[in-house]
This record gives structure tokens, C-alpha cells and sequence, in this order.
């Protein structure tokens, strides 16, 4: 169906209210501007879904960009961390320029809480992906909303719906297939790290929706200083060829700029609908796997993510049919 401009919404709705008048003289009263702002609500939702989608497009590159630089874990964290947290901090100063610094800029121990945890998922991100394939990575990490789920009624007695119960069980199943189906192969070390990284940005989230008054972006963005700091310990981040120096600026970048295009979309359209969008990175990431590094995973990884993806996705999409005060009440 043909979808009308907004100048033919602004027609048809002046004849509308023209009719309606004649039985009800206040409908006139409505304002032409809130037919604008109708139509700007529109523009605004159409931006956020491709914010959304391009977000989770820019992320999923982040499975083919570590395994395409020699240089082990560590000195991949060290980079991603220092040029990600110094563009995440120049985006917060450019978005709160008119705060205190001390406002923009202030933790406390919450906020150290969540940077803290977020450095050792991302540190078990990196390795996952250099153990074991991209495709297991980001399906199991597919299942981080329902083990948040299951901390967050263990820790905070947070009541969860029987569709997220359902759709967890359905998961956790599909990632036993993905996990059982590399073993004996050599990549069993790397899905069990890659829970690890799952089970650990769950307790992120959680700490998300306890600590609501936590800067969540600055975090993120100590997150990754932090394991710049801890990895200049490790490694000599130095020691590094010119082809993977290109490839660990485009990590960071890339890493900084999915983060932002998040942050921007989600304030576009509901969290219920950009997590439904965000599960396009894992169609992504074992797209790009493949078409860049030829890489494909066992049959039991596409069966095991099949069923992570469809649990996931149905979650999502039944969350969003839902009214919004159910919504609000979940």
C-alpha cells in the first residue's frame, strides 16, 4: 500500500474535521499543528528503526574484525577500549554541553559497578570470538535477555511473563545444541567463554534496571578505558603490524559509533521495538562470517541458532502486540 505525504494527510484531514464540524462544532478547534507534529512523530520512528538497524549492522562486524587481526585478545581489548571510550566521552560532552562536567561525568561506586562488569564482558566478547566461531558467539549471546530475566528475579525478585519463560527455555535449548555440536572440535573452550560474556552482560543489564540513575553511556565508555589501563599490563599494545593497527582503529571506531546510533534510536521508538530490531545482528554477523572470511559453522550451530533466533524474535514481537500498560506493568 501506498503510504500518503504529509501535505495528503494534512488534505484529507481538513476535510475530515471539515464534515465533523457541521455535527461537532468543537472538533474545528483542533490545530493544523498537530497534524505536523503527527507527521514528525512518523519521521522520527522511521529514523530510529534505521538507526536500529544500521547499529546492529555497524556491531555485528565486531566477530569478522577480531578475527581478522593477529594480535591476540588482550591487545584487541586495549585498543577497542581506549579509542571506543575516548569517542563515547567526546559524544557525551557534545550531547550534555550545556551540563556541569561534573554532572555529565560522575560515576559513583554504581556507576563503577557497571563500567567494572561491562570491561569483563567485553574482555570475554573478544576471546569468545577468537576460539570458536562467530556464529556460536552471537547466538548465544542471543540468549542475554532471558538469563537477565532469570538474575533479575533472583537478585531483585523481578517477575518475568510465562512468554519469557518460554522463550528462555527454547534458547537455552538451542544454545545446548550449538554447544554440544563443538565438541571433540576444538571450539567448546571458546562457546563456554562466550556464556561467560552472555552470562555477564546480563548482570549489566540488570544493573542497568537497578541502578536507574547510573550514567549507563559513560560507563561504557570507562568500561573501556579500564581495559585499555589493564591490558597495557598485559601486553605491549605497541607490538602491533601496520594491517592490524588499521584494522584495531576501525574496531574502535566502529565499536564507538554502534554505540551511538543506539543510544540516538532508542530514544526514537520503544525499547521493546529496538531490541526486535537489535536481533538483526546475529543474521549479520554469520552473514558477514561468511561472506568475508568464508567461515561456516557446523549444522548443529545453524539449527541450535535457528531456534535461538525464532525464540527470540516471537519474544520480541509478542512484547510489542502487547498494550502498553501491560507493557509498562512487565
Amino acid at each position: 500500500m501506498r503510504e500518503l505525504p504529509p501535505k495528503e494527510y494534512s488534505i484529507i484531514a481538513d476535510t475530515l474535521l471539515s464534515a465533523v464540524s457541521a455535527y461537532y462544532p468543537g472538533a474545528s478547534s483542533i490545530k493544523e499543528a498537530d497534524l505536523s507534529q503527527f507527521a514528525a512523530c512518523r519521521g522520527k520512528h522511521r529514523l530510529g528503526i534505521f538507526l536500529i538497524v544500521v547499529s546492529a549492522l555497524v556491531f555485528s562486524l565486531a566477530g569478522v574484525l577480531t578475527k581478522s587481526i593477529e594480535a591476540d585478545a588482550w591487545t584487541i581489548a586495549c585498543w577497542r577500549g581506549l579509542l571506543g571510550g575516548i569517542l563515547i566521552v567526546a559524544y557525551i560532552a557534545w550531547l550534555d554541553h550545556r551540563k556541569p562536567l561534573h554532572e555529565s561525568f560522575r560515576l559513583g561506586w554504581k556507576g563503577w559497578l557497571l563500567a567494572s562488569v561491562g570491561s569483563l564482558a567485553s574482555l570475554a566478547f573478544i576471546f569468545a570470538f577468537k576460539l570458536t566461531y562467530i556464529a556460536n558467539v552471537v547466538v548465544i549471546f542471543g540468549t542475554a535477555p532471558f538469563m537477565a530475566a532469570a538474575l533479575g528475579w533472583w537478585f531483585i525478585r523481578e517477575r518475568f511473563s510465562w512468554r519469557t519463560f518460554v522463550a528462555a527455555i527454547l534458547s537455552f535449548i538451542g544454545v545446548y545444541i550449538v554447544v554440544t555440536g563443538g565438541l571433540g572440535s576444538g571450539n567448546v573452550v571458546g562457546d563456554v567463554v562466550a556464556l561467560v560474556m552472555t552470562l555477564g552482560s546480563a548482570l549489566y543489564m540488570v544493573l542497568i534496571r537497578t541502578f536507574r540513575d547510573s550514567p549507563v553511556v559513560f560507563a561504557g565508555a570507562v568500561s573501556g578505558l579500564q581495559l585499555f589501563l589493564v591490558s597495557w599490563f598485559v601486553v605491549d599494545p605497541l607490538a602491533v603490524s601496520r594491517h592490524d593497527m588499521v584494522l584495531l582503529l576501525l574496531f574502535g571506531i566502529s565499536f564507538a559509533i554502534a554505540v551511538v546510533l543506539w543510544t540516538e534510536g532508542t530514544k526514537l521508538i520503544p525499547a521493546a521495538e529496538a531490541g526486535l530490531l537489535g536481533t538483526s545482528e546475529t543474521p549479520f554477523a554469520i552473514l558477514l562470517a561468511w561472506l568475508l572470511l568464508a567461515e561456516l559453522p557446523p549444522l548443529e550451530s545453524f539449527i541450535g541458532g535457528g531456534i535461538v533466533l525464532a525464540a527470540v524474535i516471537a519474544h520480541a514481537a509478542l512484547d510489542i502486540a502487547r498494550p502498553e500498560t501491560m507493557r509498562r506493568q512487565a
